[in-house]
């Protein structure tokens, strides 16, 4: 969770009200002040970092598009006062033109022009004002593509008979493209379930598409570049279908293309799927599956049975079978398609190191887990010699990969090939986790020849942590990293096992994601998937605990439960009014399903209906032995409901934001009723907080952790007794799991010392112990070697937040960026640098502790009002440089507080 100041805003009106005139003198004094920025008077610069929907170059956008752009000024201490955006149609007129619109908004702004034609490239720019009315010049021109309706694609579902449970298979269709100069060409795409597409002997792209057939994804590729006129050409796809497994539904097997060529004399040439195609089966061996999770199976490869040039115009394809012809979409199962707005990165990795053993094996390390596929080149292949081949997580001590399960997430990470003669090059379709390869002896493949397509969740910005403590970064590092690779066409519990998208993995992992690269599609598409799982199962208002999935209605209280919290934090981070409008009713019903476990004689959640076995009422922390002794033999769980009250207050929140104001209001007084209820029963009388009440109203004995956590954590704790509850948090050490971890170093915000000794010890549970364990990425839980967990469960990255939060000090309090507070910690560590990308840019930190000075430099991007805390003893030990605008608003908790715009800033403190 981005931890969320629950006193900010009456603590700082009332602040302002103080020292307004004490601040109104020392601002007059401050060089670089707004009065002086409007004096300066230099125009906006252009905008820059065009987007529609998160997008630069979006090609299948569906409904009103949706404008981003971040705004340029030389002036500190600026901001946009109104914009103007005009839209392009193909020839050049405009379609659209907003006019001068006054507003501060940069992010999501809503198209308002007539209909958009399908299948088409527009143009658009922008431009801005400044605070005192000056105009920017108009942006440089970006683009988007409008999508397809289920009724534009007009071409057929295709497949091949078979009844191979895992059926890879073959199409390809030959075609010249027309004589005139080719200005435009797109291909659009679906399958079941994972398809390569081809284009005149090349792969132009690949993707999964792990949904419902009848709500399902289609890619668009831009292959104006692929085509030449007049000339021969060939389309094909591999296709890949497994039927079911954890974020896998069984779907049907099929391929939809729809390859649309413009050209310069007007004319538009298309090619789709239908019954001239030809299909056959792709090489692939049966082979049984890896696991019954994700229900992978073992890929086994047979080149001798590759059709070399398939894919190329003039390979004679007459042996090949013409196609099953399913129907013209939408036909069978696959009833809808949208665009996909989320993407794949794929990216060439060599080993770090590569053992010969004395068997003759080769033994590849990557250095780290990855999810990849590995490839291997023989450069000299001998017709029917196979190849086995295994992936690991460990080494055994002989140097050979260890096969355990235990070792390995009960998966069984098998590779085979039979080569052909001559020069080949071994790569499988589908990715798993694994850092080591072992390439069995006389397969005829040398250290040069080994290496891996490391796959994950295309981003496009990055922040960056360093400080005083080596453990700090290292920790912050393998959290980030964890976090991207965890993150696929779907957010994963692990890239192995289940390769599923569990909620609460999904909101942990979306948050790491939000707080180091500033993703947003991959989020959103995510929070629109488990909006429709409730739609699709849960009409009493809960989610699915996995969505999309091959086993159907499955749900996990606490899960149900973050989701509001997580919809919130979405919202502050990107300022998407429209996805909050979108999971709005949503919210609401998994507040109505909280509110209706209310129980009448103690006014708490009892018996949050939901889950089975281990699950059952709220799974409360994963794997059990992460509870750490929590009682589970209660029926008002205090977890259940600190989570109860978040729901209820993230969705007034909601609801305020909405302008909803009668729904925010009794949803607040509801909160407050929870809050009162759990603090009259679920304590000590020293304060502390218990797991639960019994079922007959007895409380439960055991106090844990994550109880107490959780309490502090959501604004559960009164003030008067945060002191008393977070010492005893400290003393426990960690006695949470890498899935609720991030709620303890939240809790410990106001105890730096103690964040920082939970990220960096090394002998006792925690990231440290991961790290001096030889662990790469994050754990499913602290004990993992010894009980065959996970070695690669992102949801261990969350974290990272709170790091970014209280160590180096940077936190969001206004949706979309629109405000940031810099706070310093005064204790644990002496410096730290970096870089935490927001939505309006990337907000720069550096601060440093020597004896009794203190120094603090800041960015702020144009369009962002940051509260700056500098730790002093008065307002008169600071001194402000810089062209940035700072104005001092008072003293508070050992910091003297400044409020100021974008530009740099530099504060030194000399008298601690």
């Amino acid at each position: 969770m981005i931890r969320r100041d629950k006193t900010r805003s009456a603590e700082r009106r009332a602040v302002l009200v103080a020292v307004a005139t004490v601040a109104a003198t020392v601002a007059a004094a401050l060089p670089g002040t707004a009065e002086a920025a409007l004096k300066a008077g230099h125009a906006p610069q252009s905008p820059a970092g065009l987007t529609v929907g998160d997008q630069a170059r979006p090609l299948s956008v569906e409904g009103a598009p949706l404008f981003g752009w971040t705004p340029r000024d030389r002036d500190p201490g600026e901001v946009q006062s109104a914009y103007e955006i005009i839209v392009r149609g193909p020839s050049g007129t405009a379609v659209w033109d907003s006019g001068r619109v006054r507003s501060g908004s940069q992010e999501y702004v809503r198209y308002a022009g007539p209909s958009l034609a399908p299948e088409t490239s527009y143009t658009w720019t922008v431009r801005t004002w400044d605070a005192s009315g000056k105009r920017s010049p108009w942006a440089r021109p970006a683009a988007f593509d409008t999508g397809l309706s289920d009724q534009d694609w007009q071409a057929t579902w295709i497949r091949r008979t078979t009844a191979e449970a895992d059926d890879y298979t073959l199409a390809r269709k030959d075609f010249t493209v027309g004589g005139s100069k080719v200005v435009r060409a797109r291909v659009h795409i679906a399958a079941g379930q994972q398809y390569a597409l081809h284009l005149n002997g090349e792969t132009v792209d690949r993707g999964p598409a792990f949904e419902y057939a009848d709500d399902g994804f289609y890619k668009t590729v831009d292959v104006t570049s692929k085509v030449k006129a007049g000339q021969a050409a060939t389309i094909g796809a591999l296709y890949h279908w497994y039927g079911s497994g954890q974020g896998r539904p069984k779907g049907e097997p099929g391929l939809l293309v729809r390859l649309v060529i413009d050209h310069a004399d007007g004319t538009r040439q298309v090619v789709v799927t239908d019954g001239t195609w030809k299909v056959a089966r792709a090489p692939w061996k049966k082979a049984p599956k890896r696991n019954g999770d994700a229900g992978d199976y073992v890929e086994d490869i047979d080149g001798t049975a590759a059709p070399l040039g398939w894919d190329e115009p003039g390979y004679d394809a007459s042996a090949w079978q013409d196609p099953v012809v399913v129907g013209v979409h939408p036909a069978s199962g696959f009833k809808h398609l949208h665009g996909q707005e989320t993407a794949l990165s794929y990216q060439a990795v060599r080993p770090v190191k590569v053992t010969r053993l004395d068997s003759g094996a080769l033994v590849a390390d990557f250095g780290k887990v990855i999810p990849a596929v590995p490839v291997v080149r023989f450069r000299d292949g001998v017709a029917g010699r196979h190849v086995d081949m295994h992936a690991s997580y460990v080494l055994n001590d002989d140097g050979t990969v260890s096969r355990s399960k235990d070792d390995n997430q009960d998966t069984d990470l098998a590779y085979g090939y039979t080569q052909r003669d001559g020069d080949q090059t071994f790569r499988p379709l589908t990715y798993v986790g694994f850092r080591y390869l072992e390439i069995a002896p006389d397969a005829g493949a040398e250290a040069d020849d080994v290496s891996a397509v490391l796959q994950h969740n295309e981003v496009t910005r990055g922040g960056r942590l360093r400080t005083s403590d080596a453990g700090v970064n290292a920790a912050y590092d393998l959290m980030a990293r964890s976090a991207l690779y965890g993150s696929q066409s779907q957010f994963l519990d692990t890239p192995t096992r289940e390769k599923g998208q569990f909620l609460g993995d999904s909101v942990d992992t979306s948050l790491a994601m939000m707080g180091a690269y500033g993703e947003r599609r991959l989020t959103r598409q995510a929070i629109r998937e488990f909006i429709a799982s409730q739609a699709r199962y849960w009409p009493d208002g809960r989610l699915n605990a996995v969505y999309p999935n091959g086993d159907g209605k499955r749900d996990i209280p606490d899960y149900t439960e973050m989701f509001p919290g997580w919809i919130w934090d979405y919202y502050e981070q990107s300022g998407d009014a429209s996805t909050l409008a979108e999971a709005y009713p949503v919210m609401s019903a998994v507040a109505g399903y909280v509110r209706r476990y209310i129980a009448e004689g103690t006014g708490l959640v009892t018996n949050l209906e939901g889950g089975s076995g281990q699950y059952r009422y709220g799974i409360i922390d994963w794997p059990a032995t992460m509870r750490y002794g929590h009682d589970m033999d209660t029926a008002a769980r205090t977890v259940i409901n600190v989570l109860g009250v978040d729901v209820l207050n993230a969705t007034a929140r909601a609801a305020d934001a909405l302008g909803r104001t009668g729904d925010a209001e009794a949803l607040r007084r509801d909160a407050g009723t929870l809050t009162g209820n759990i603090n009259a029963k679920l304590r000590r009388p020293d304060g502390v907080y218990i797991d639960g009440l019994k079922s007959d109203g007895a409380q439960s004995t055991h106090a844990s952790q994550i109880a107490n956590a959780y309490a502090l954590a959501y604004g559960v704790a009164p003030a008067d007794g945060r002191e008393k509850v977070e010492s005893y948090i400290a003393g426990l050490g960690m006695q949470m799991g890498p899935m609720t971890a991030h709620r303890l170093l939240e809790a410990l915000g106001g105890r730096p010392a103690d964040v920082v000794t939970r990220l960096t010890d090394t002998k006792g549970p925690g990231w440290g112990n991961i790290l001096a364990r030889g662990g790469t990425f994050t754990w499913e839980s602290w004990d993992a070697p010894e009980t065959g967990q996970s070695f690669s469960h992102p949801w261990g990255a969350t974290s990272l937040v709170e790091v970014q939060q209280t160590l180096l000090g940077v936190t969001v309090t206004a949706p979309a960026s629109a405000a940031v507070r810099i706070r310093p910690p005064l204790t644990g560590l002496d410096r730290a640098s970096g870089t935490v990308p927001l939505q309006r840019g990337d907000v720069g930190v550096t601060w440093k502790r020597a004896g009794r000075g203190f120094s603090l430099d800041a960015d702020i991007p144009v369009n962002v009002r940051a509260e700056i805390h500098v730790p002093a003893r008065s307002a008169g030990d600071v001194h402000v440089s810089g062209p940035g605008d700072a104005r001092f608003t008072g003293m508070k908790d050992g910091y003297a507080v400044f409020e100021a715009g974008s530009g740099h800033l530099t504060f030194r403190s000399d008298s601690l």
